[in-house]
């Protein structure tokens, strides 16, 4: 199990995330790209401080909403979607080029994420706007019932997935995520987010809103490092993942 994060997310003078702090505990860095948050000279040192840590750069695009953080739904035709997509991974890619550093994957954001998982046609347009630049380019998507649905897509498009699950977000019956309005869509205590995390690594299940075990398959999990406690919670996190990965390497 890989731990990932979403990082990069500040804007100018505007600081956003613990991304110094958090780099060396996570494997993979889902880099802001410029529509939701982030700046170039942002992009540039997030790559950097990356690469530093030998961890795996992904591109985070998303709707283009400054503003609302991208975490506001949009209506886009797919051609304007698709080239919107394409914007920001080639933006990334330039940075990562003039650092030396490699593109791996790509894991779009917010509602552009939500949506995609809700209707499988928006998928297929961000399915076809990551593989028209890079089939080598794995895509990171949630992890939900329907796998096999979502393999076949990016078959379609020669696109290898990573599948997606979430250390401190609460899940429906349908294993989607709890809109973030509703109460207690996002853990706030160690304790829920470690029983979580550990039922994910052990079990391959989550409970779900109204205490139903969800079966899911994860390749990674995906942690949060803009909350109060962020830092604590990553460490906490990565210490736990640790554990398991290595019982599970030594289970026959």
């Amino acid at each position: 199990m890989k731990l990932n994060c979403d990082m990069g997310e500040a804007f100018g003078a505007w600081k956003m995330g613990e991304d110094e702090q958090i780099m060396p505990f996570v494997d993979q860095a889902n880099v802001a790209c410029g529509f939701h948050a982030s700046d170039p000279l942002t992009m540039s040192k997030t790559v950097a401080l990356a690469k530093q840590h030998d961890v795996t750069i992904g591109a985070h695009p998303a709707y283009p909403d400054l503003v609302g953080f991208g975490r506001r739904n949009m209506d886009i035709a797919p051609v304007e979607l698709k080239a919107l997509i394409q914007y920001q991974i080639g933006a990334l890619q330039g940075i990562c080029q003039a650092h030396n550093a490699k593109l791996s994957y790509v894991k779009p954001h917010g509602a552009l994420y939500n949506q995609m998982m809700a209707d499988f046609a928006i998928l297929d347009t961000v399915m076809q706007a990551v593989s028209e630049l890079d089939t080598s380019l794995t895509l990171m998507v949630m992890a939900v019932p329907e796998a096999e649905q979502v393999k076949q897509l990016a078959a379609k498009y020669g696109l290898n997935v990573w599948f997606e699950a979430f250390a401190d977000r609460l899940y429906t019956d349908e294993g989607r995520l709890t809109p973030r309005k509703q109460p207690n869509a996002v853990h706030a205590s160690f304790e829920l987010i470690e029983q979580q995390v550990v039922q994910l690594c052990e079990t391959g299940t989550l409970t779900t809103a109204s205490g139903q075990t969800l079966a899911i398959h994860a390749d990674t999990i995906c942690v949060h490092g803009d909350g109060d406690h962020a830092v604590d919670a990553v460490k906490r996190i990565r210490k736990l993942v640790d554990v398991t990965n290595q019982d599970n390497a030594t289970t026959p």
